[in-house]
């Protein structure tokens, strides 16, 4: 796309022909399933598009033409309609070769135009090269940007994306595919740019696919990043699964013709595939083999089959041969025929004990089904080009969850929130959940039984009061898992949501869109019921922490004009209780040690000598590096003999006072004057994101990051990730410690120069 892969004239260069290979190789599956009429429209915009891009080149010096051209190719391979090709080769157009989009209306159409508009606009969007075209020197990386700017392009980028899709899913089934020839084609560029391209297509675009059931499509973006990503890793897990590759496709040859003799003799007709593992998803599960203490070795279901056949009733009948050949694994069976996923996905999956007694994983499902499966809302507009009835219907099924993100965004006021919705409940993984009455509902990883209940509808988690899962009663923070049966038990009062579901510690929502719902009840409740339930939450958090500052003064540190509406915020959820408690640290750290007329002699790090008498002494003081103490820590000082004061934690191992005590001064904690360093040691698997998620932990936790280093022991073991953060004192850094220590992977977070 043009955002990706800008373009230098090369004048010298001859002009694309449609005779040159690729937009053969094109023109050759259009001729296969489009009418000749259908045929020939897609033809003229290659002609179009070959004519505009003459001259331009890629960075890796191919003809311009040939990225629309392939671009095109993949989505005909998926059968896509004509009005879907010309748009996606002449996607570019509009923005590489001044053309207007008046000129293609008036050639190709109304609806060709609208796709070519909605690719352009997205493209001016992007977070990573907006003013940025693929051969300008200045390049950017989003990451360099103030936190503020960073979260509206991304959100910005984002709801264009996702409107774009709501009005034609086709524009960015265009986006996509153009996505995945830029991915095949990153090496041309910086390594800072491929790693950020590569980054931003494992965290949106391959996610993306997936939501649209492009399952073909999530593959191929996820093994291209991963190769950009974690080159060591990926180049590792490919030797590994090379080295047995002759030995597991024997097998899998063997028990394909084991089966296919088997319905050979019961008269079904079927085909039987082997259905490869991909690179990314075989590390995956090394990770979380490694996290588990087990080896490469130990993972032996890499062996898959899929048979396809020609109706329902089929399905049922291969499942029953699979089973009388070989023994079922209890516990891994699914029926996605009679319950079909919220995406419509529909399959049979069972893992049996097949030859040798090792497991292998059987799909089973229609070629129509498998069709869906793979190209997901892709499939709708070949179906559709057929004059397939149905098609509509299914396409408007699948794209439920897109009108629901619609109507969330709505209730959504910032664009923090707008991200955190579309990462936490579109893009993660999903799990699928049963109602009472069978219906299954579709959830991200790790939602509990009250983002169930808002799912189902607002009012039935509004007044949630307990929840069974598999007939069990269990409480509302309960981890929900794949195949769980959920029944919501509700209040008969008028009672509403708990202010402490709002709690992310306490784990009662996990998705923004319920966490939303929440906030917007509080928010239109009234606002002397807000203030009042307030100022008992204000109350408590300074009894619990015998603070006796007064409301109005913890009000001014958090930049409110007044106590009331400090507490209305914390009525309404706006803010947190643990804000409070931050207040209340940022007040006490001005300790009543002295007089104010003394306050000059305290040094910079906010350490103060102190006499017998316990008055403040001039003196020149310095933390040290072999222990880092912070703010609130217990320390003693070290008179040197050329530097001042050295203060170390008074459990410092390198603490020679305890050799020579007469070099020993008591210390004390001044004014907090500025952030403090402390260096962590981080044990963890090690995974794709790890460090990204550590550092947004940083990052929500508004503490600094002076230096980061990991080192990766090997591809199924363990990663060190040695951390140095700047933090306003102890209490900052065990909230922080804490908080890196529940990512998920973490195994220890350990403060180093501490015992």
């Amino acid at each position: 796309m043009g955002d990706l892969s800008g373009t230098v004239p090369l004048n010298a260069r001859p002009v694309v022909t449609e005779t040159h290979m690729p937009a053969t190789t094109l023109l050759t599956k259009i001729d296969s399933y489009l009418a000749d009429d259908r045929a020939e429209f897609v033809r003229s915009a290659l002609e179009f598009a070959t004519t505009a891009h003459a001259g331009q080149s890629r960075l890796s010096g191919e003809p311009y033409v040939e990225h629309p051209i392939a671009t095109a190719e993949f989505l005909a391979e998926r059968r896509m309609d004509a009005t879907t090709l010309a748009a996606a080769l002449l996607h570019d157009v509009i923005e590489d070769c001044e053309i207007t989009r008046k000129q293609i209306e008036d050639r190709f159409g109304d609806e060709v135009a609208k796709l070519v508009d909605g690719v352009t606009k997205m493209n001016s969007i992007d977070v990573l090269t907006r003013g940025d075209r693929i051969n300008t020197p200045n390049f950017a990386i989003d990451r360099d940007l103030p936190q503020d700017e960073r979260t509206a392009r991304q959100a910005a980028s984002m709801r264009k994306m996702l409107v774009a899709m709501a009005e034609d899913v086709r524009v960015v089934l265009i986006k996509l595919a153009d996505r995945l020839h830029n991915m095949r084609t990153l090496d041309a560029h910086t390594h800072d740019r491929r790693i950020a391209i590569a980054r931003e297509t494992l965290d949106i675009y391959a996610p993306l696919a997936h939501r649209l059931g492009a399952w073909d499509l999530k593959w191929r973006l996820e093994d291209e990043a991963f190769r950009h990503l974690q080159p060591r890793q990926y180049r590792s897990v490919y030797r590994l699964i090379k080295r047995k590759r002759a030995e597991r496709e024997d097998y899998t040859e063997r028990v394909m013709m084991i089966l296919q003799g088997e319905l050979d003799e019961h008269n079904i007709s079927a085909e039987v595939h082997g259905r490869p593992k991909h690179l990314y998803s075989i590390y995956q599960k090394m990770h979380r083999y490694a996290e588990q203490g087990r080896q490469f070795n130990d993972i032996q279901d890499l062996t898959a089959l899929r048979v396809l056949v020609s109706s329902e009733e089929e399905c049922y009948r291969v499942l029953w041969i699979v089973h009388k050949l070989w023994r079922p694994v209890p516990g891994n069976f699914d029926d996605y025929i009679a319950s079909p996923k919220e995406n419509l996905y529909q399959s049979i999956h069972t893992s049996v004990m097949c030859e040798e007694n090792a497991p292998v994983e059987v799909q089973i499902r229609t070629r129509r089904m498998h069709d869906l499966a793979e190209n997901g809302v892709a499939s709708h507009w070949a179906y559709k080009e057929e004059g397939d009835s149905d098609s509509d219907d299914n396409f408007e099924q699948r794209m439920s969850w897109l009108r629901q993100l619609l109507d969330w965004q709505k209730e959504l006021e910032g664009d923090s929130e707008y991200l955190d919705t579309v990462r936490t409940d579109i893009l993660r993984d999903q799990v699928y959940v049963y109602t009472p009455t069978g219906e299954i509902k579709e959830l991200p990883g790790g939602s509990t039984p009250l983002d169930f209940a808002y799912r189902v509808h607002t009012d039935l988690g509004h007044h949630a009061v307990a929840t069974s899962v598999n007939g069990q009663i269990v409480p509302l923070n309960t981890v929900l898992q794949n195949g769980d049966t959920v029944e919501i038990r509700k209040s008969r009062s008028e009672r509403g949501p708990r202010m402490d579901w709002l709690n992310p510690d306490l784990g009662f929502i996990v998705t923004a869109s319920a966490r939303e719902k929440v906030r917007t009840w509080f928010k239109r409740q009234r606002r002397e019921e807000n203030v009042q339930r307030g100022r008992e939450l204000l109350r408590r958090q300074v009894t619990q922490l015998q603070s006796s500052t007064p409301e109005e003064e913890i009000a001014a540190t958090l930049r409110f004009e007044s106590a009331d509406e400090l507490a209305e915020a914390l009525g309404s959820g706006a803010i947190q209780p643990a804000d409070i408690v931050r207040g209340l640290i940022d007040i006490s750290a001005d300790p009543d040690l002295v007089h104010e007329e003394q306050d000059d002699n305290k040094s910079r790090h906010g350490v103060v000598v102190l006499s017998n008498d316990q008055t403040i002494v001039q003196a020149v003081t310095r933390l040290a590096r072999c222990c880092s103490p912070v703010y609130g820590d217990a320390i003693t000082g070290y008179i040197t003999r050329q530097r001042g004061v050295t203060v170390h934690l008074q459990t410092c191992p390198n603490l020679r006072a305890r050799l020579e005590p007469e070099r020993s001064v008591e210390v004390a904690w001044g004014h907090l004057a500025e952030r403090y360093p402390s260096r962590l040691r981080i044990d963890a698997g090690d995974r794709v994101g790890l460090l990204s998620d550590l550092t947004a932990v940083v990052s929500r936790e508004k503490a600094n990051i002076h230096r980061i280093h990991s080192s990766e022991q090997q591809v199924y073991g363990r990663s060190m990730v040695e951390l140095t953060v700047y933090t306003s004192g102890v209490d900052q850094l065990m909230r922080l410690c804490a908080r890196l220590n529940a990512v998920p992977g973490v195994q220890s977070v350990q403060r180093q120069g501490a015992e």
